[in-house]
């Protein structure tokens, strides 16, 4: 005869909260690895590295740090994104794949000034990290 107690329930539901909460941080993990990270610092309103090179048909995150005491706002007609990043803070956006070719993206409120590429390159293309 099979009995249903309160704890028991209780017990089951934690076993499988616990299980389900794994299985979700393995699959975040598993999407979110190998795909490649830049930063890219915006000081005095300009962007640090003013172009990045990413390599085509990947996906990729892009990290703006904003070491200003004002606000940007990222822009890019080119890629179809817009991001705020607060001042003194940092904020990421996704972008890829993408064909070869250069995105523009620049900074909304400083736009004469904050203004970057990404350039997307076939593999053989990409520069050593020397």
């Amino acid at each position: 005869m099979f009995t249903v107690t309160k704890n028991s329930v209780q017990s089951s539901l934690s076993k499988t909260s616990y299980v389900a909460i794994a299985i979700f941080c393995a699959t975040l993990s598993f999407i979110t690895h190998g795909i490649q990270n830049i930063n890219v610092t915006i000081k005095e309103n300009l962007f640090y590295p003013a172009e990045v090179i990413i390599p085509a048909y990947r996906k990729v995150k892009i990290t703006f740090i904003n070491q200003d005491d004002t606000p940007e706002e990222i822009d890019s007609f080119d890629l179809n994104r817009e991001k705020v990043v607060f001042a003194n803070s940092s904020a990421h956006i996704f972008i890829g794949p993408l064909k070869p070719g250069k995105y523009r993206f620049f900074g909304e409120y400083h736009p004469n000034s904050a203004v970057g590429f990404v350039h997307v390159v076939d593999g053989s293309e990409i520069p050593d990290a020397d």
